[in-house]
């Protein structure tokens, strides 16, 4: 009913009481029991309600409420009730979309989002900024006392202090002025503005930090075994401060082998209930960028007394297994250790070492043990080959050169070797052994679990790959086994790193879980994250829970399992969540990097690649580097049709056809940091015709044709362009269509 038909039905007419009962109303409103449509009238919630924070997708269109267990609920933007991207709210279910619930937020509770980052602009006499994320869809007006100096084009820190509403649009304040869009300095606070990440430690941590020893202690030694004269390294990437893994590998007189994985016994120093502990739990990761690190714990651990330096004694929690010929565990022991590094390899120095390179030889004393390694390594992965792993996914990592200004100059594909493979391989072992110690022995415990994908995501999957003209099975049961295939038939296609994305993508995100429903993509049947405390909250819980374990042997009382089962669910979900936002911190930054190289590019062309194709236009990527733009169909000569069903424009007059995989000469015409967009249009003869002049020398003054080629580096110009999408995003775990997507955090494929 509206208010006048309840004022009739209870016959109130005195108008003071009409203000009981509309304050009456209000009241249960704010507490969920009813709530106030757009029609004006008021409904019983009916009990259906949830709490959780809402997400809005890049197009607006539609937000997703996570709920406190978890789980999603779809939101049409017409049914969020001015609630803003990461705000708590109160959601009521009405309905279903497609496999999720449908609902609509009855209430606010707690706006999530208090500052952001946009570009500062003016209008006649009005001041207003416009965010950077798309995800916030206002322009929020400034008070002429609260533009703080900006002007109009600047990239700006805004404060919220009206949020919107039906009767009055958003506004804020101008709290910092970053500078000029273009300004590379900009780009670290941007991204940490707009994922509110936290920065600086506050004052206790690093009091409680600074408290603890500088090295390990005689005392901490006591009942750990010593494997200071064991031959154990450490294999990283030359930049790696924070080493939390090293390895040994033997044969044992019986033909198996030994591999010992030592991890940093982060939970000896850091204790739960600490301000340490607190603040690592609320960050749960370290967050890696191009040239940063914003860390979990501070340095003085991350890189010092927890980090396994080479010639150093350092405290690990040390897995020893004993691996067949088969790469099966058939024994293994976990407990308390001491290492002392004998030596910090770097990945390239052994990858050139096992490529017989010269710059491997100063590796040769450590021969055998790496040959080893090699060994056991190739046992590992046929193992899983055999069981069904997915492992061929390469991904599209690069290595983002950038100045002492912070420019990118250049960006570099991230390859990798054996030795990246060999860590990768002694990680998961390691991980998935611990994983199964718990599930064996029903003991609370923190999974990594990747669930299986849904029919419907592979079969947009086999969609885009029949455009391609690849064929590919699609069971009703799905196993990692058929995608593992569809990688090794793609292996030589110039199309593979885009099949990979788009594989990845139409796969379930991988989260952490007290219920373990196994690995989808590692075929494992319990996995979890035990290798990486320094980096990772989950492993630190894991360290904790091993401990736990090994003091009681498994007995623990009933009332202590059930705080860990509330403790752990509760952890699972924050874990996971903080997990995304370190992720999309890394794509955005990286982004941002990527379009800052190419916008001192614009009017060269490329060879670029069709990675997919909307109504729209065609989206494409430079090969190698990475970088996506859009080609926008107003650009082309012709009038396009687009046919949904083959994925393809036709041109109306020329008959042209553009598709997946086509191979184009363009021209980069717009790079928007703002936007983090990139247009691209088709090159014309005359643009082909200039880039010949230059490569010949006749419209350039160059001492040798050696100046030439360097000026025109990396501009491939071939014969004729060929013809042929990457996948809209699923939301989850891609990109938007227009951003690029990378890590640059360490060691990511290892685990």
């Amino acid at each position: 009913m509206t208010f006048k038909e309840l004022c009739r039905h209870f016959e109130i007419t005195e108008q003071r009481d009409k203000q009981k009962l509309k304050a009456m109303l209000e009241d249960l409103v704010n507490q969920g029991y009813i709530f106030r449509g757009d029609d004006g009238r008021y409904t019983l919630t009916k009990g259906n309600l949830l709490t959780g924070i809402i997400e809005f997708t890049r197009s607006g269109n539609l937000a997703f409420v996570t709920t406190d267990d978890g789980s999603e609920i779809a939101v049409p933007v017409e049914k969020t009730n001015y609630a803003m991207h990461k705000d708590k709210v109160l959601v009521q279910i009405i309905g279903k979309w497609y496999e999720l619930p449908e609902g609509r937020v009855v209430k606010v509770l707690e706006r999530g989002i208090k500052q952001f980052v946009g570009v500062f602009q003016t209008r006649g006499q009005f001041a207003f900024v416009i965010p950077d994320d798309p995800k916030l869809p206002f322009e929020f007006s400034i008070p002429v006392e609260e533009i703080n100096g900006a002007k109009p084009g600047m990239k700006v820190v805004a404060e919220i202090i009206r949020y919107p509403s039906p009767t009055k649009s958003p506004q804020a304040r101008v709290v910092e002025v970053l500078g000029k869009v273009e300004d590379p300095a900009t780009d670290f606070p941007t991204v940490v503005i707009k994922h509110n990440l936290p920065v600086e430690f506050p004052e206790e941590v690093l009091k409680e930090a600074a408290a603890l020893p500088d090295s390990v202690q005689e005392e901490d030694l006591e009942g750990r075994w010593d494997f200071r004269n064991e031959v154990i390294v450490t294999i990283d990437g030359p930049d790696a401060k924070d080493f939390d893994d090293a390895v040994q590998v033997k044969k044992l007189p019986n033909g198996n082998y030994l591999l010992g994985v030592h991890i940093a016994d982060v939970s000896h120093y850091v204790k739960p209930g600490t301000a340490l502990d607190n603040e690592a739990y609320n960050r749960a990761t370290s967050v890696y960028l191009a040239d940063r690190v914003i860390p979990m714990l501070p340095f003085k651990l991350s890189n010092g007394l927890c980090s396994l330096v080479q010639g150093e004694d350092r405290l690990v929690m040390s897995l020893i297994m004993e691996i067949n010929k088969q790469g099966d565990v058939v024994d293994y022991k976990v407990g308390n250790g001491v290492i002392r590094s004998y030596r910090r390899l770097v990945y390239d120095d052994v990858n050139a070492f096992l490529e017989g390179r010269p710059e491997g030889d100063k590796l040769k004393d450590l021969a055998e043990h790496i040959y080893l390694m090699k060994e056991l390594k190739d046992i590992l992965r046929e193992n899983r080959r055999r069981r069904g792993a997915i492992l061929d996914i390469e991904g599209d990592e690069v290595k983002i050169i950038l100045d002492e200004k912070g420019h990118a100059v250049d960006i570099v594909p991230r390859r990798r070797g054996e030795s990246e493979v060999i860590i990768e391989e002694f990680m998961i072992k390691a991980n998935e052994t611990v994983a199964e110690i718990f599930h064996n022995a029903g003991i609370p415990f923190i999974y990594r679990i990747h669930e299986e994908p849904d029919f419907d995501t592979m079969l947009q999957l086999k969609n885009y790959l029949s455009a391609l003209g690849i064929k590919m099975k699609l069971p009703q049961q799905i196993h990692p086994r058929v995608l593992q295939e569809l990688l090794e038939k793609t292996k030589d296609h110039p199309l593979r790193s885009s099949i990979q994305r788009l594989l990845v993508r139409s796969m379930k995100r991988a989260i952490y879980s007290p219920s373990n429903v196994g690995h989808f993509g590692l075929a494992s049947e319990a996995y979890t994250h035990f290798t990486s405390p320094i980096r990772r909250y989950p492993d630190l819980i894991v360290h904790r829970l091993l401990k736990l374990y090994l003091e009681t042997g498994g007995a623990i009382s009933k009332k202590e399992l059930k705080k860990l089962e509330k403790y752990l669910a509760k952890a699972a979900v924050h874990c996971s969540k903080r997990e995304r936002v370190a992720d999309e911190a890394e794509w955005d930054y990286e982004a941002l990097k990527k379009i800052d190289y190419i916008s001192r590019h614009i009017g060269e062309v490329y060879d670029v690649v069709v990675t997919s194709v909307t109504k729209f236009g065609m989206f494409v990527e430079i090969p190698d580097k990475y970088i996506s733009g859009l080609i926008h169909v107003s650009t082309l000569d012709d009038y396009y049709y687009y046919d949904e069903v083959k994925s393809i424009l036709v041109g109306k007059r020329t008959g042209t056809v553009y598709r997946i995989g086509d191979v184009l000469k363009a021209k980069v015409v717009r790079a928007d940091k703002v936007r983090m967009e990139i247009d691209f249009e088709i090159a014309s003869a005359e643009d082909l015709k200039k880039l010949e002049k230059q490569k010949s020398g006749k419209s350039i003054q160059a001492e040798s044709e050696s100046e030439i080629d360097k000026l025109i580096e990396g501009v491939k110009i071939k014969e004729k362009p060929s013809k042929k999408k990457d996948k809209k995003d699923k939301r989850g775990d891609g990109d938007g269509s227009r951003k690029n997507k990378g890590r640059g955090r360490k060691a990511k494929k290892r685990d």
